[in-house]
């Protein structure tokens, strides 16, 4: 008896110490040389490079985190890769030039932006097979989901709108106008606003999801740089929602938004042209891809400070961790 008893503590052990290992396991789409970076966010070491299809950009992990998912966009699909593996085992039928996607909270609908065709995609992810083509405006890109997942929100770039799209039926509600080339829709934890960058138009609008209209927009002014360089794109709000981080492009810096007051509170210099953002699961760093300078930057969220910058593939786009 002793020895089973020792043995099943011994197989938890492991079982413990491969989740552990796994959910720190911080996931890199580099769009230039067609791969993906496994960091170590315990360690901030680079673990591993994976050749995936081509330009990468939206990334993103199963619920379980059991898959990644990685938008193939000159290949006009979603790659599925094992993250115990770490080898690609299928694909999704994403629509023509995938950018950015976003999974449904229940983990069964992946909502994909088809850049070139000017529509959204959702794929049963089980099946893996489409849903629905949803058509929306000129240069989609942004997704967003409301945590309740009845309301998805996608940005297109040349129409300059936020689109509110039923999730139970595929239809359209409302369409919000915002500033220049909005790139990125980030729903706070709880369902009450939607954040949408606009990288030409240099601000964050912020939408009530129950008006759908613009209830205030935040603007960025840095000492020393022209406006037309702050150019915010990825969005993420704390889970707490208290906090906001907006990557500024050119400007190399992510902005700490005070998510309650909207007054920004600080500008964190990171690497060259930052483009997406991602937290850590204890929420304790956030990390920006910097695709100029071929880096990512774990950014402590208490002192927000940057604490380490760690170089990953040419261009990295988008950024995904692991779950606990």
């Amino acid at each position: 008896m002793r020895s089973h008893m020792s043995m099943l503590a011994v197989t938890a052990a492991l079982q413990f110490s491969a989740q552990s290992a796994w959910a720190n396991m911080v996931y890199v789409s580099n769009e230039k040389d067609n791969t993906v970076t496994i960091v170590d966010s315990a360690t901030m070491e680079v673990v591993k490079t994976i050749d995936v299809g081509q330009r990468p950009r939206g990334i993103t992990v199963s619920h379980d985190g059991k898959f990644l998912y990685v938008c193939a966009s000159d290949d006009d699909t979603v790659e599925i890769i094992d993250t115990a593996t770490h080898e690609i085992i299928g694909s999704l039928p994403s629509g023509p030039d995938p950018e950015l996607f976003v999974l449904s909270p229940d983990g069964k609908t992946l909502y994909v932006a088809n850049e070139d065709d000017n529509l959204v995609t959702a794929i049963d992810v089980e099946k893996k097979s489409m849903i629905a083509e949803i058509p929306v405006g000129v240069e989609p890109e942004g997704m967003g989901i409301s945590p309740d997942g009845k309301t998805m929100v996608n940005t297109s770039e040349t129409t300059n709108m936020a689109h509110f799209i039923d999730t139970s039926t595929h239809e359209i509600t409302d369409n919000v106008l915002v500033d220049a080339r909005p790139r990125f829709a980030e729903f706070k934890p709880d369902g009450s606003e939607v954040w949408v960058s606009a990288e030409i138009g240099g601000t964050v609008s912020v939408i009530d999801n129950q008006t759908r209209e613009v209830k205030h927009k935040i603007t960025f002014e840095i000492q020393g740089l022209r406006s037309e360089a702050i150019q915010p794109v990825g969005v993420r709000i704390s889970a707490d929602g208290k906090k906001a981080y907006v990557a500024l492009g050119p400007a190399n810096r992510v902005a700490v938004v005070n998510a309650e007051t909207y007054e920004v509170e600080k500008y964190v210099l990171v690497g060259q042209r930052v483009w997406q953002l991602a937290f850590t699961p204890d929420g304790k760093f956030i990390i920006s891809t910097n695709g100029l300078s071929n880096d990512v930057t774990f950014i402590d969220t208490e002192a927000d400070e940057p604490v380490k910058s760690v170089t990953v593939g040419a261009l990295p786009w988008g950024v995904a961790v692991a779950p606990n």
